[in-house]
């Protein structure tokens, strides 16, 4: 049994030309196998560990034959939905250096600039894909601006394509549909951003956003669930340096109006900022109105409201 693990272990090796050949110190033989599993270097003749922990360079993945092999062989980088042509096409570097590091002449500094020029304009073959490289570098710069994750870009990326697809675009601004989308996608992943946050890093009119947005989430029959408060909490807490035990308070303030159902119709930022505020109170890290208002970008007549509701829901008036 040891045997023929050996043997199997000997036939997984890379050929090695003579040049190459490993010879065992000891006993001179040249039948040296390698254990993966331990990462050595072994003779098979006298036993001697000839190196050990070795690094494996090869792949992470494993194949058991050459077809298998062929279809998880991979290079570059993977496919995304944030770019136009999906990162398949090349692009020529900005920086005018060669190979080694040096600077370019003056006639191959202006030969560069005219290949980045029409590398550009090839990239793009109509009006569509001029339409969607547009749209998609407004959802990542926003998105950028938003402090949003990598995942929250891919889904609002498909989101505009879907929309492109569909033809809904027509008749409507480029930018207003690439944020209806962030916001969108942000509202599938769970991420806590308000449209008065989104809307400030757009460059179009808030009420369009929301027009563009309830269109777009019919036509497409976006699932997205209604947006609950307490994911607006660890943020708005954190900000105003609030503790744990704030939170969990603030959070539990929020489950038990809800119950009550004085959470419909409501804004999910001012129950939020509220329920904040509430908690800070009964907490003694005491918050002004206006500190918990200008980090939840509402009004201060909102948080008193909110603050009103619910602290009879609590029962403590």
């Amino acid at each position: 049994m040891e045997r023929s693990r050996r043997q199997r272990q000997r036939e997984q090796e890379t050929e090695q030309t003579d040049d190459e050949r490993v010879v065992c110190p000891e006993c001179e033989s040249e039948d040296i196998v390698t254990d993966a599993d331990q990462g050595e270097l072994v003779c098979d003749d006298c036993g001697l560990v000839l190196d050990e922990r070795q690094i494996d360079r090869g792949p992470e993945w494993r194949a058991f034959n050459h077809s298998e092999r062929q279809s998880k062989s991979r290079v570059g980088a993977p496919i995304t939905e944030t770019m136009h042509d999906r990162g398949l096409t090349t692009t020529i570097d900005w920086k005018d250096k060669d190979a080694y590091g040096r600077s370019l002449s003056s006639e191959k500094r202006s030969q560069m600039h005219r290949l980045r020029k029409w590398q550009e304009r090839i990239r793009t073959k109509d009006a569509g894909e001029r339409n969607l490289q547009f749209a998609l570098s407004e959802i990542d710069r926003m998105a950028s601006a938003l402090g949003v994750p990598r995942s929250v870009r891919e889904v609002a990326s498909v989101i505009y394509r879907r929309a492109l697809n569909e033809d809904l675009i027509r008749g409507r601004s480029i930018e207003g549909v690439a944020t209806s989308a962030l916001y969108a996608a942000c509202r599938q992943e769970g991420i806590p951003r308000s449209l008065d946050e989104v809307a400030e890093v757009s460059r179009v009119p808030q009420k369009e956003i929301g027009r563009t947005y309830r269109y777009i989430s019919q036509e497409l029959g976006l699932e997205l669930k209604p947006v609950d408060p307490k994911q607006f909490v660890p943020r708005f807490a954190s900000s105003l340096g609030l503790s744990e035990e704030v939170q969990s308070k603030a959070t539990e303030i929020i489950d038990v109006s809800a119950e009550q159902g004085l959470l419909s119709g409501k804004s999910p930022t001012g129950f939020a900022a509220a329920a904040i505020y509430a908690a800070s109170l009964l907490c003694n890290e005491k918050k002004t109105q206006r500190e918990v208002a200008d980090v939840a970008q509402v009004t201060e007549v909102t948080i008193r409201n909110r603050y009103q509701e619910q602290i009879e829901a609590m029962g403590f008036r």
